[in-house]
């Protein structure tokens, strides 16, 4: 007798589409289930896929009685694990999808501070060319602070290091990191201390919220970089804004910020030394290619019994 089709409560509909692999077809039944309205009667399912725009995750999961959960983002924050646990569901999220558009948004940024872009560009004959006094810099031999090392981290941290950069990571687990020129520290005043460039790549949690404020000035070097592609509530904005104004801090290039989207005329949208992007760094032609990857990829798992990749909680 043939195993049933496992059946995927689809929460995001109407936004995104999530077509079903061709080998896969006749082996799911894929149950669209737009939030904030009513469930199909008497819909019970053996996986929801949602995200944290999804604010009824938890009665959708209980209603339609599924163990298992997966988010299309990354972050839990606004997520109530707590409440998924309850219910007895394993919940897998997409981490690693962004990581290749992330970290070459982290790459752009830094080089940008460094060669003055786009400062340095011109549109009209300059004084003189060749201005020596323009200090381009270089990322060859800078110091990178790094919190955070999942998926997007370690990209970072690779590529960093391909260009010559001292990479100091403060993990979580606190594990050594892999790879020459990457030294794992045990807090933030190690990974901040020295460094040109700071990049906050950790999830937010009560230990990383605001874990950029005024104990962090006090711990970097005069002039650094600080870029966040991560969430915007690990920086304490009006510190940072005091760290700008005084020199502690050279510039901020910010995809996240707090919140967002950020109302006109918030100090950060005037401020000379802030580059913001409306959290666009994940963006990339073979995004939803990806995230679809890494959902039927688990799906297969299920089907075969064999452990689920991405697991970020479990009942």
């Amino acid at each position: 007798m043939s195993e049933p089709p496992t059946t995927v409560v689809y929460q995001l509909a109407p936004y995104y589409r999530w077509p079903v692999p061709e080998e896969l077809v006749s082996q799911v039944a894929l149950v669209e289930a737009t939030t904030g309205e009513p469930l199909p009667e008497g819909l019970t399912g053996d996986v929801l896929v949602t995200d944290v725009r999804c604010a009824d995750m938890v009665e959708v999961a209980a209603a339609t009685g599924v163990r298992w959960v997966h988010l299309v983002s990354s972050g839990l924050d606004g997520v109530d694990v707590a409440g998924l646990r309850r219910l007895g569901a394993v919940v897998t999220n997409s981490a690693g999808a962004s990581a290749v558009p992330i970290s070459e948004w982290v790459l752009a940024m830094m080089l940008a501070f460094e060669k003055r872009l786009p400062d340095t560009w011109i549109d009209q004959p300059p004084e003189r060319w060749h201005r020596p006094a323009e200090n381009l810099g270089t990322l060859r031999g800078r110091r990178l602070g790094l919190v955070g090392y999942g998926a997007i981290g370690k990209e970072v941290a690779r590529l960093a290091v391909a260009f010559g950069m001292e990479v100091r990571v403060l993990r979580r687990t606190g594990r050594p990191a892999e790879g020459p020129s990457i030294t794992v520290v045990g807090s933030p005043a190690e990974a901040f201390a020295d460094a040109h460039h700071v990049v906050l790549a950790a999830p937010l949690t009560p230990e990383t919220e605001g874990i950029f404020g005024s104990a962090a000035l006090d711990q970097v070097d005069r002039g650094v970089h600080l870029v966040n592609i991560a969430r915007g509530g690990l920086v304490d904005q009006d510190a940072l804004r005091t760290g700008l104004d005084d020199g502690r801090v050279a510039a901020a290039s910010l995809d996240t910020m707090t919140p967002e989207p950020l109302p006109a005329g918030h100090w950060l949208y005037g401020h000379p030394k802030v580059r913001l992007s409306p959290h666009v760094s994940a963006n990339w032609p073979h995004m939803l290619d990806a995230l679809h990857a890494i959902f039927w990829e688990n799906v297969r798992r299920h089907r075969a019994g064999t452990p689920l990749a991405n697991v970020v909680a479990e009942g």
